[in-house]
């Protein structure tokens, strides 16, 4: 009898690379800086407009895979979507944005697509889930039997975001037609300026037992890892360099030693120079975090 996989003796950790030159080159410098895992965006993210892959584009994407041995890649959407916007243009518009992005990640082997929700500007939050509930139906339609997931994440809920608090992604996914295509990618900085307290052992259990309770740590596929400019439910989306912000250390020595989240993909998205070296030095620290 062929033995079970075990899970991994940790997490994925990487970040988020640039993908000037070619959406590969992401994958050469993800392990040139020691990613274990990668994101990316599958086109310049503040640019409505943008050329389909090429057949080589996406051939040099696979093997890149192959040769870097990165397999776990999550991608980013475009910044510019708002799928809770009450503007019907803007609304039609980042639909067909985001139905662009699923066919690009599919081509690519992309395993998940991570979104931010959208903002209801004005609407009033029960308006904004249902658009956003019927964004996401009218993609899974147009891209049926799709093995890339569409990833909500969590928001700072800054100005009319949503999806700040667990209760709203919740309502989201039960919206949505064929839920079960729909998974959940939690950063630290955005649940952390949203309220989520966890900088000890307490409320770090506090927060994912909720998450369990409300949302489900089976839909959790993914993580982005930031610390915080701005402190404790400031509802402001601003990343530091992980140790350096209000978040502080303890919170990433909680989150990387957690063996349930092992094999999840954790992606930093700190500022960093050209060279990535920040990038290199703050995955180091958090391998250093990781119990013997």
């Amino acid at each position: 009898m062929a033995q079970k996989a075990l899970a991994p003796r940790g997490p994925l950790l990487g970040a988020h690379m640039s993908i000037a030159g070619g959406v590969y080159k992401a994958l050469l410098s993800g392990k040139e800086v020691g990613c274990d895992t990668v994101q990316i965006f599958t086109k310049y993210s503040l640019q409505w407009a943008s050329k389909p892959l090429s057949k080589e584009e996406i051939a040099n994407f696979h093997a890149a895979k192959r040769t870097t041995g990165l397999t776990t890649v999550a991608a980013h959407a475009s910044y510019l979507y708002n799928f809770a916007a009450p503007d019907e243009a803007l609304h039609k518009k980042s639909l067909h944005g985001l139905i662009d992005e699923m066919e690009r990640c599919e081509a690519l082997g992309v395993a998940y697509l991570i979104v931010h929700p959208g903002a209801h500007m004005g609407a009033g939050e029960a308006a904004g889930i249902k658009a956003i509930a019927k964004s996401i139906t009218a993609m899974h339609k147009a891209c049926p039997g799709y093995t890339t997931k569409l990833v909500l994440e969590i928001t700072a809920g800054q100005g009319s975001h949503l999806g700040y608090r667990f209760q709203q992604v919740r309502q989201m996914i039960d919206a949505t037609k064929a839920p079960e295509r729909l998974r959940v990618c939690f950063d630290t900085e955005h649940a952390f300026a949203a309220g989520y307290d966890l900088r000890t052992a307490e409320g770090y259990e506090r927060t994912f037992a909720e998450f369990d309770e409300v949302i489900g740590l089976d839909l959790l596929v993914a993580f982005h890892l930031n610390d915080a400019k701005k402190d404790l439910g400031c509802r402001v989306d601003r990343h530091e360099h992980i140790g350096k912000g209000f978040l502080g250390l303890e919170a990433f020595r909680l989150l990387v030693n957690d063996a349930r989240f092992w094999g999840l993909p954790m992606c930093l998205e700190t500022p960093k120079s050209d060279d990535c070296h920040e990038d290199r030095e703050i995955l180091a620290t958090l391998r250093g975090l990781l119990a013997a």
